[in-house]
């Protein structure tokens, strides 16, 4: 056992320790920072404007800040980006995150010096937690890679600005840089099919034992090694046993991805945002990710069924219950004040407090009155490939395909690029359409009533969904498909191709 491994076990061990307090005085621990954020940003801009002086509960921050998007607070974001002070937190932004939004454009989120560890301290909790449950921590001796946006940083009016993935990796702790993959001058190269050859390069030969990224990027990344050596990944690292990922559901790529590893490996999923560092897996094989409610950020969760109801209720964990479809909002000391992160999650467990990301509020498929999500579909797919094991499905996404023919129903079309296509695809489709309705009533009225007819569904090429990717500009390790939409935007980019 290497320096670096010993070493981790106490601190993995006091770390755990620090967590367990918090975790049994939950509510407590969410109001005393509640109070300790409105009161630092009592005199901002934001401050003022919405009395934060007056703000010391969940009920008064409901009265006072309405829940708003990017969108809703921009006006106080561009006046932070112009290089204004102590508009929504004081001073300026430490970093400025730079993400792509659907309907703003390109969003500026103020990562500030008192938010920075939330994102840092959080990823290697993570870690560390894991070495806590498992008491493995040898991965800490090998090299670890890490699939992520450029670490070139721009000046945006005196704030240096970035992919939040390249920001933190300025922030990688010194006794992990020596062991981090891909160097500086690779990691920078912005055409990513570029440079993920440059990262096989530099892996290949090398000890590598922990391999983090979003599961299709790092899909990418394994059938590059295979292409180039034609062996396994287990036989490429024969030391890799702990993979790191986040930001996607990774049911629908497990099969594919331990196919080309060649072999279970430990995994540890996160749940990072450029808005802050939400939740990691505590437990393995647990799939609950322990919410971080003593790291900076003040959670609220709206019922995703009533979510864009102008008088939606806002529950703080006190009130949330387990199995419900819920909202995140964030209040944050990156200064951010009820603002919609946009995913939905669900509470497995309440004491500690875990969640499964269940999609995106604006990802659902109701074209017809359906209200599909995520989570559902996702579901729907991996209940199929259950019955069909030959199956391995490379990416998908689902679209309402509405008829002309008023003597011609309407229904789903689901737009699936396989490794390895179902021996009857008439009858996947068929299990598909039968788990779907399992799982949603409202898509089962539609179909019981031949409002919605079966789904059809639609086999892509390999490589369908990494061109269109790249057609949009967003091949790259950050950015993911959509898995749902009310329109056709996606499955006819993916089919005009």
């Amino acid at each position: 056992m290497g320096v670096k491994s010993a070493l981790s076990r106490p601190l993995a061990r006091y770390i755990a320790r620090r967590y367990q307090r918090w975790q049994h005085r939950p509510e407590v621990t969410q109001l005393e920072l509640l109070r300790q954020l409105t009161t630092a940003a009592a005199n901002t801009a934001f401050g003022r404007d919405h009395d934060l002086g007056s703000v010391a509960t969940p009920s008064q921050l409901a009265r006072q800040v309405p829940v708003r998007d990017y969108e809703g607070l921009k006006s106080y974001f561009d006046r932070t980006q112009a290089g204004e002070a102590n508009v929504l937190w004081p001073g300026h932004p430490l970093y400025l995150a730079k993400t792509s939004g659907t309907t703003s454009g390109t969003k500026y989120i103020p990562i500030t010096k008192d938010s920075i560890p939330n994102h840092i301290d959080g990823a290697r909790d993570a870690l560390l937690y894991y070495i806590y449950r498992t008491g493995r921590s040898q991965f800490l001796d090998g090299k670890l890679i890490f699939l992520s946006g450029s670490p070139e940083l721009e000046m945006h009016h005196g704030i240096r600005t970035g992919r939040l993935s390249g920001i933190a990796n300025h922030h990688v702790p010194a006794y992990l840089r020596r062991n981090q993959l891909p160097s500086y001058a690779t990691n920078i190269v912005e055409d990513w099919e570029t440079k993920l050859e440059r990262i096989v390069d530099e892996t290949l030969g090398e000890k590598m034992t922990v391999i983090s990224g979003i599961p299709p990027w790092v899909q990418m990344y394994f059938d590059r090694l295979t292409a180039r050596t034609g062996r396994p990944i287990k036989d490429i690292f024969p030391n890799f046993n702990l993979f790191v990922y986040g930001g996607v559901n990774f049911e629908p790529y497990r099969a594919k991805l331990f196919e080309s590893i060649g072999r279970p490996v430990d995994s540890i999923e996160l749940f990072p945002a450029s808005e802050g560092f939400l939740a990691f897996q505590d437990e393995p094989g647990n799939p609950g990710l322990l919410l971080l409610l003593n790291s900076g950020i003040f959670f609220e969760f709206v019922p995703a069924e009533r979510f864009f109801e102008p008088d939606a209720p806002r529950f703080t964990i006190a009130d949330v219950e387990l199995d419900k479809q819920y909202a995140v909002v964030l209040t944050s000391n990156a200064g951010l004040w009820a603002y919609s992160l946009g995913d939905t999650v669900r509470f497995v467990s309440l004491a500690p407090h875990r969640v499964v990301v269940t999609g995106r509020i604006k990802h659902f498929l109701s074209a017809f009155g359906e209200h599909v999500i995520g989570e559902e579909v996702e579901q729907a797919l991996r209940a199929g490939m259950a019955l069909f094991p030959e199956v391995e499905v490379v990416e998908f996404t689902v679209a309402p395909l509405v008829s002309e023919d008023p003597a011609t129903p309407s229904r789903h079309e689901w737009l699936v690029e396989f490794a390895r296509p179902p021996r009857d695809t008439a009858a996947f489709a068929a299990a598909l359409d039968d788990s779907l309705r399992q799982r949603n009533t409202y898509y089962d009225d539609l179909r019981q009533g031949n409002i919605l007819v079966p789904l059809k569904l639609t086999t892509l090429p390999l490589g369908a969904f990494q061109r269109y990717m790249k057609s949009l500009g967003k091949l790259g390790g950050q950015n993911k498909v959509p898995r749902l939409g009310n329109d056709r935007k996606v499955a006819e980019g993916l089919t005009e191709l």
